[in-house]
């Protein structure tokens, strides 16, 4: 395990593993770099890269900074991107595919190329007040200290089956997984609006846009629409794929792609 400082001074923990183009790994809500669907995925595609495995603020091992904000993070991706050289690519999944769009944004070209999975912005009204209510009850039980019930509530509101969450007590990485519970604000802050079409129109790094076929409906419907505006975007769905993408089904077209 390895350390670089933000410049706010928050601590972000991070692994190096595997060969060739640097890729940093940018996870999702609730997970951290040591979860197994995590390890998996980094085991999968240290196959052809080198990938920087790091928690995000306020996860692992990582320390964290208050006040929270989008900006932050990407600080964070910088320091890792100094640390690997200066120049990295990113890989970004569920709100880390934000992250990794508004890092491309921001730092320029010290970012080389973008690969994101689900994004998951809202899409239209309806799904945003549903949204809404949903942050309201999260927020509501983290203030309470009810981390546990704001986790279950969270999965729950994104589209986890009720049978996954009723088992995650069970699961051998709950234990962590529920004290991650108030860094859900920040990736509901990451994905509380429709995404910024414009914004995004200048994006100028080489970006590949995924969805799966089985992903919710707001993913596969904003998913096309960013790949619509990012210069020279490269969108596909992946078929039978859902949120949870196998990472072995990823690898063949991160290479097509990094080959180019």
């Amino acid at each position: 395990m390895k350390y670089v400082t933000s410049k706010d001074g928050t601590k972000i923990a991070y692994d190096i593993s595997g060969s060739g183009p640097v890729l940093i790994n940018i996870t999702g809500a609730s997970v951290f770099r040591n979860f197994s669907p995590v390890l998996q995925a980094v085991k999968a595609f240290s196959q052809n890269f080198t990938i920087y495995n790091y928690d995000r603020r306020g996860r692992g091992n990582s320390s964290d900074t208050k006040p929270y904000s989008t900006e932050k993070e990407i600080d964070d991706i910088e320091a890792l991107i100094d640390a690997a050289g200066g120049k990295a690519n990113l890989y970004g999944h569920s709100s880390g595919a934000v992250l990794a769009l508004e890092a491309a944004l921001k730092l320029g070209e010290k970012v080389e190329k973008v690969v994101i999975y689900d994004a998951p912005y809202v899409h239209n009204e309806t799904g945003k007040a549903k949204y809404k209510k949903l942050t309201d009850n999260v927020l509501t039980q983290l203030s309470e200290g009810s981390n546990k019930r704001a986790m279950k509530t969270f999965l729950s509101g994104i589209g986890m089956p009720k049978f996954f969450v009723w088992l995650l007590p069970l699961s051998p990485g709950w234990k962590t997984m529920h004290t991650l519970a108030p860094t859900l604000a920040y990736d509901i802050d990451l994905t509380k609006d429709f995404p910024p079409l414009e914004r995004f129109k200048n994006i100028r790094t080489p970006t590949l846009i995924f969805v799966g076929s089985k992903s919710p409906e707001n993913i596969r419907t904003v998913g096309p629409q960013i790949a619509e505006v990012v210069p020279d975007a490269v969108f596909e769905e992946i078929d039978g794929q859902d949120h949870m993408v196998s990472a072995k089904v990823l690898l063949p077209k991160f290479k097509a792609f990094f080959d180019k």
